[in-house]
């Protein structure tokens, strides 16, 4: 399958946001990484700024992290709460690995463009934080203010974990995601009405 210009442009374009961040990013640098003749404007055939392009490929990414903005439904029903814990700290370790890249422009570029990036921390971040918490609301009857403090802490610690490996690019913390899975399943299980 042939990838449209339109779309290798928002690929080279977020790699070269992550690594270089926005703002060292130059309209002619992507041109040149996606083959088209860099300082010939062949980007506006398909953009009409490179700030477009950073916007379609934030777009992009929140398309793929969907199902993680309503995390109570994805492993619910499984009939036992330390599996689901168990499960849904595994998947929102993977979904947070697979959008590194993301993570890194967010995190570089929340202070100099914070009406592009508001809305993916808000999709990404809020609304995991709102779900989780409405999970452990329905299915481990936790009361309302409760449950968001127990998502609140128990999330940044996942969040966190992937976050300094994304914007380091190495892993500080060095436990091993087996470790950091049982241990947090264990601490969110400790909160929990017996």
């Amino acid at each position: 399958m042939t990838t449209s210009t339109r779309d290798r442009i928002i690929d080279v374009a977020m790699e070269l946001f992550a690594r270089n961040g926005y703002k060292g990013t130059s309209v002619a640098q992507i041109e040149r990484a996606v083959g088209l003749t860099p300082g010939a404007g062949g980007i506006y055939h398909h953009f009409r700024s490179k700030e477009a392009v950073l916007s379609a490929g934030i777009e992009r990414h929140l398309g793929r992290v969907a199902a993680l903005r309503d995390i109570r439904h994805v492993f619910a029903g499984v009939g036992d709460l330390r599996t689901e814990l168990t499960l849904t700290a595994r998947y929102a370790l993977t979904e947070l690995d697979n959008e590194a890249e993301l993570l890194r422009i967010v995190a570089s570029e929340a202070r100099a463009r914070p009406e592009l990036v508001e809305d993916a921390v808000q999709q990404i971040i809020g609304a995991a934080y709102g779900g989780f918490a409405g999970w452990l609301r329905d299915s481990a009857g936790v009361p309302q203010e409760k449950a968001d403090a127990i998502a609140a802490v128990g999330l940044s610690a996942l969040l966190s974990s992937r976050l300094l490996r994304a914007l380091l690019g190495t892993d500080p913390i060095g436990v091993d995601d087996d470790t950091l899975v049982a241990t947090w399943v264990d601490m969110i299980l400790s909160q929990l009405p017996h």
